[in-house]
């Protein structure tokens, strides 16, 4: 009959004693600033910290920070700590591991101790208790030690580096998976997510000279900061489960041969040089540019609702250049990466100078009449006289070594009309595989004198995607339903020229 008042009284002295020592602990730790990090709140206000104390294996948060970032009342009385959010309480009892929320008990891996003055309780505490009354969502992410507030975007991306043989490869898992697009910046390539913010984590390497660096320069971008061997990128990007696997293999510049030093020997007979083999190139296409139409001052068509031609034609365009560079690995150049003025002569300026083999640009409709719907592709529209005179006579200049050759020089306003066939066959090609997936107009295929089109050497189409001036394309266009199903369309053309470019003998 005695044994057992004896063995609670002995549990009790015990509980008392752990909990003495822990709170003896907590508050050394707080005093000396030991064994402490801190918790990121992230909501659509922005980003806020409170410290977090760690200690026999639990991490704590005081009670009072929770109350100011969330708006709580706290409440010490009777032995119990109340807390109060619009008329809903969470009741905790110092020496219980419980929460009651609502008249619900929830469990807690600690209970809530006092340091310092303060109550101190578990991080569990957030997404356990505080989240069943709270009246806006919240995520407790612990191994980043993170809290997101409300419906944002904030997918988890993990990097693995991986050195290899003569070149670097940047393993990207994105957790759920999200859409991302990369573009390069002189001595940095910048991967970004289509998110709010991101939940990163990056390994810890030793800077070398194909990458200096990987942070974070912005909410949603990426930034690799690329060392001086660097000359080149490859990437892939495949589904994994519920994620988004992106592999980047970052590539240095090939060492030239190193000529082997001939052994002395009688020359050789005389050997007649072999004429140059003139075959085409292992792509008919490796460069392309993608110009997302207006931008800056200049946005273009616009929605009822609110859809500027200039945010659809960049998003897009970032959509289409991630996957051409991804599945092709070819170089994908934007005539803008942002919201800014690009005069038309200096996007058709970025191609001609890029050597670019296609040339795309991305637009958006409009029509005083309601109805209008459908996408159109256009080439370049010149008359008998331009298509004449688009070749000045050739002029003779001297050439090295003396004598002198007649140069064939090309009219600047009029450069496209040497590809008007090619430009053509893709626009040709681009209908039929937008047909049977996307709203076409009743005349798809149509020339206009678009100045972007004109100074053009490559081939070179302009892409009405839809009319942003009628309300259902609106909603159509600015879905990712849409979006998606236009760059795979568009991604399936460019296919299917460059092997008829290579099926012809790849001339341009």
């Amino acid at each position: 009959m005695n044994d057992r008042p004896l063995s609670l009284l002995s549990r009790t002295s015990s509980t008392a004693v752990a909990l003495a020592l822990l709170l003896l602990v907590v508050v050394r730790l707080a005093g000396q600033g030991g064994g402490t990090s801190t918790l990121t709140l992230l909501g659509r206000e922005g980003r806020r910290t409170m410290p977090v104390v760690a200690t026999g294996g639990q991490e704590l948060v005081a009670l009072d920070d929770l109350a100011a970032a969330f708006q709580l009342t706290v409440r010490e009385e009777s032995g119990a700590i109340t807390v109060s959010y619009q008329g809903q309480t969470i009741v905790l009892t110092p020496e219980q591991a419980l929460a009651s929320v609502a008249g619900r008990l929830v469990s807690l891996p600690a209970p809530p101790v006092r340091a310092g003055g303060r109550w101190m309780v578990p991080l569990e505490f957030i997404n356990r208790a505080l989240a069943l009354v709270y009246d806006t969502r919240l995520e407790l992410r612990r191994p980043s030690r993170l809290v997101v507030v409300g419906d944002l975007r904030v997918p988890r991306v993990a990097v693995r580096y991986e050195p290899l043989a003569g070149s670097t490869r940047l393993t990207i898992e994105v957790t759920p998976a999200t859409q991302s697009s990369i573009g390069q910046e002189a001595t940095r390539l910048s991967i970004r997510f289509e998110a709010d913010a991101l939940d990163l984590a990056v390994p810890a390497f030793q800077p070398q000279g194909l990458l200096l660096a990987i942070r974070s320069v912005d909410a949603a971008t990426l930034a690799l900061d690329l060392g001086p061997r660097f000359a080149s990128f490859r990437t892939s990007t495949q589904a994994a489960g519920a994620a988004t696997r992106l592999v980047i293999e970052l590539l240095p510049a090939a060492a030239p041969p190193v000529a082997p030093t001939p052994a002395p020997a009688t020359p050789p007979p005389p050997v007649t040089p072999e004429l140059p083999s003139f075959r085409p190139p292992v792509s008919a296409i490796r460069t392309i540019v993608i110009d997302p139409g207006h931008g800056g001052d200049d946005a273009g068509a616009r929605g009822a609702t609110g859809t500027l031609e200039k945010d659809l034609t960049l998003s897009v365009a970032r959509r289409l250049k991630t996957a051409v560079e991804a599945r092709l690995g070819i170089r994908v150049i934007l005539t803008r990466d942002d919201d800014r003025d690009m005069p038309l002569d200096r996007r058709t300026a970025l191609a001609n100078n890029s050597k670019a083999d296609v040339f795309v640009s991305l637009h958006a409709n409009a029509s005083v009449h309601a109805r209008a719907a459908g996408a159109a592709i256009f080439v370049a529209e010149f008359d008998g006289h331009d298509q004449a005179t688009a070749t000045a006579a050739p002029v003779r200049v001297p050439v090295f070594g003396g004598g002198s050759r007649n140069i064939e020089l090309l009219l600047w306003d009029l450069a496209q009309t040497r590809y008007l066939d090619q430009s053509g066959e893709l626009a040709r090609l681009l209908a039929q595989e937008f047909e049977n997936r996307l709203p076409l107009a009743q005349q798809p295929l149509g020339r206009a004198p678009f100045r972007v089109l004109e100074s053009a050497n490559m081939p070179a189409v302009l892409i009405e995607m839809g009319y942003l001036t009628n309300a259902e394309q609106e909603r159509l266009l600015a879905g990712s339903g849409f979006q998606t199903t236009f760059v795979q369309a568009v991604f399936d053309a460019l296919v299917r020229f460059r092997n008829h470019l290579e099926s012809s003998g790849g001339d341009r």
